[in-house]
């Protein structure tokens, strides 16, 4: 198979070995016979691809699955137990399980993927969210600031937006500090009254 792990090559078996059994060779890989791998890999090489591409329906991805099958196969040979079934049959089932596997692994991942980038989608989400209502909060500002007489709206401007202190702004309208102090006081609540910030 394209790309895949080599295995012994293939050709039949010495001294009648197309009479052996699956179960014979299986017997004989679980002891670590390379030869009887090679046998057991031509007998069951295309079933388990026919059984993964079934599954997987992908080519390539079938080849690979095949190729970690028959690996499996050679690894866990000792495993096989003839009261449980035929060795075929054990041999389609970790196939079958193994296909199932991957596209259940790969559907994680497209669900991590998903949520990945969900979750990375938020804070831009977050960032219009947050522009629309500095733009709103902005806006009721602005209505709220109209709503003021003249007097209070200079100096809600110049201590809030400007910086200054009331003694600055004291200076800069040229009025006394107590005036100003009223004018912001006064301001400020006509501010939360419109904006309906509740006291």
């Amino acid at each position: 198979m394209t790309g895949a792990t080599r295995f012994p090559a293939d050709g039949p078996g010495p001294g009648g070995a197309a009479r052996e059994t699956t179960e014979q060779m299986l017997g004989l890989v679980a002891r670590g016979d390379q030869d009887a791998f090679e046998r057991l890999y031509d007998r069951v090489a295309g079933p388990v691809l026919g059984v993964v591409r079934r599954v997987l329906r992908d080519p390539a991805q079938s080849e690979e699955v095949t190729q970690e099958v028959l690996t499996e196969v050679w690894r866990t040979a000792a495993r096989f137990d003839p009261s449980r079934g035929g060795a075929s049959t054990w041999v389609l089932t970790m196939a079958h399980r193994r296909a199932v596997d991957r596209v259940r692994s790969a559907q994680s991942a497209t669900d991590r993927d998903a949520k990945v980038a969900l979750r990375d989608h938020s804070p831009e989400f977050d960032e219009v969210a947050e522009a629309v209502e500095s733009r709103l909060e902005a806006e009721q500002v602005r209505k709220a600031l109209g709503s003021l007489t003249e007097l209070q709206r200079e100096a809600v401007r110049l201590a809030y937006y400007g910086g200054y202190t009331q003694r600055e702004v004291s200076e800069l309208l040229d009025v006394p500090l107590g005036t100003v102090k009223t004018r912001l006081r006064d301001g400020l609540i006509r501010l939360r009254d419109a904006l309906g910030v509740p006291t």
